[in-house]
C-alpha cells in the first residue's frame, strides 16, 4: 500500500480512483466490508483504490484527552487498511483549516482534483466537511457536477445491533473481549515493548511475566485473561494480568504476561497480546502461597480455553 499527502503529489491515480472516507477506528467488520467493496469495485472498473482517514481523529481535535480512548492508533489503523488490500492511503492532518474547509471545496480540492474519484463509497452515517454538511444527498449532488459515482453501504448488524466502534469499546473496558471479537473480526490485540519490571514473577512466584509498556491507549478490564502473545511472527499460549496487583500493593496500572512454555529473555522486545477471555478481576490474597496456588489454576483453565477450536488465533 502507498501513503500519499495532501498536499502533494499522487503518483498512480492519474486513471481514476474509487475512494472511502472514515475514520475506521478499530477497523471492525463493518469497516472491513467498506474497504472490501472499494477493492472490488476499483478493480471491476481498472481504477485506484483509495482509503482517506484524518490524524489526529477529528472529534480529540475538538475534545483533547477528553475523548474515550481509540481501539486502534493510526499505524495499527494503516496495517489493517493494508491487509485488506488497498492500494493508497491518504491520511489527511486534521486542523483548523481542514475542519473550516466547506464539504464543496472539500470535494473539489481533495477528491477530484487530488485523488481524481471516479468512484465515492461511504459509510451508512458518514458526513464530513464543516458543520458535517457533506451528507449523501450532497456528494450525490456534487457527484453529478464533477463526474463521480457515489454508493452508500448499508449498515453491518450483529444479533440486531449496528456494529461501531463504540459498542466495541464498551465490550473492551467491560472485559468482555470474547464478545467483541466478532465484531472487530480478531482478538482485540495491545501490542507494546517488554520492559523491566519488578522482577516478582519468575523470583517469587515461580511465573515469569513480561512487564509492557503498551502502545495503545485502550485497555480491558483489570482482570486475568488468557491469550496468545505474538513475538517475531511466532504465537504462543499466554496469561495476561491488566491491574494493580492488589497483593503486592501497587499504585500504576500495568500489563503483565506470562508467556507459557518460553524460557526466553524478552527485555526489549516488540510483544502483542491478543486478549482472548478474561478468567477472573484482581483480588488481594492472603500470602505469595494462595496467590501461586491461583495463578496455577488460572494457567490450567487458560490452556483449556487456548485448546478449544473457537479461540485459535
Amino acid at each position: 500500500m502507498q501513503r500519499v499527502t495532501w498536499p502533494g503529489g499522487a503518483t498512480g491515480l492519474e486513471r481514476g480512483a474509487c475512494v472511502t472516507i472514515g475514520n475506521f477506528d478499530g477497523v471492525h467488520i463493518g469497516h472491513q466490508r467498506l474497504i472490501a467493496r472499494v477493492r472490488d469495485r476499483a478493480a471491476g472498473l481498472d481504477l485506484a483504490s483509495v482509503a482517506v482517514t484524518f490524524e489526529p481523529h477529528p472529534v480529540r481535535f475538538f475534545t483533547g484527552q477528553k475523548t474515550p480512548p481509540f481501539i486502534t492508533s493510526y499505524e495499527q489503523r494503516a496495517e489493517l487498511i493494508a491487509d485488506l488490500g488497498i492500494e493508497y492511503l491518504l491520511c489527511l492532518e486534521f486542523n483548523h483549516s481542514l475542519a473550516q474547509m466547506p464539504p464543496e471545496e472539500f470535494v473539489r480540492r481533495i477528491l477530484v482534483e487530488h485523488l481524481h474519484a471516479r468512484e465515492l463509497i461511504i459509510g451508512h452515517d458518514y458526513a464530513f466537511g464543516k458543520g458535517r454538511q457533506g451528507n449523501y444527498e450532497l456528494l450525490r449532488a456534487l457527484g453529478e457536477t464533477w463526474g463521480f459515482g457515489v454508493e452508500r453501504m448499508d449498515p453491518v448488524t450483529a444479533d440486531g445491533v449496528v456494529v461501531s466502534s463504540t459498542c466495541i469499546r464498551k465490550l473492551i473496558e467491560s472485559g468482555d473481549v470474547w464478545a467483541a471479537r466478532p465484531l472487530l473480526g480478531r482478538f482485540y490485540c495491545v501490542p507494546g515493548t517488554v520492559i523491566h519490571g519488578r522482577g516478582r514473577g519468575g523470583r517469587l512466584l515461580g511465573f515469569p511475566t513480561a512487564n509492557l509498556q503498551p502502545a495503545g491507549e485502550l485497555f480491558p478490564k483489570t482482570g486475568v485473561y488468557c491469550c496468545w502473545a505474538e513475538l517475531h511472527g511466532r504465537i504462543h499460549q499466554a496469561m495476561a494480568n491488566v491491574g494493580y496487583n492488589p497483593t503486592f500493593g501497587n499504585d500504576d496500572l500495568s500489563v503483565e504476561v506470562h508467556v507459557l512454555d518460553l524460557d526466553e529473555d524478552l527485555y526489549g522486545q516488540h510483544l502483542t497480546v491478543h486478549f482472548v477471555r478474561r478468567l477472573r478481576g484482581e483480588r488481594k490474597f492472603s500470602g505469595l502461597e494462595e496467590l501461586k496456588e491461583q495463578i496455577g489454576r488460572d494457567v490450567a483453565q487458560g490452556r483449556t480455553i487456548l485448546a478449544a477450536p473457537e479461540a485459535r488465533l
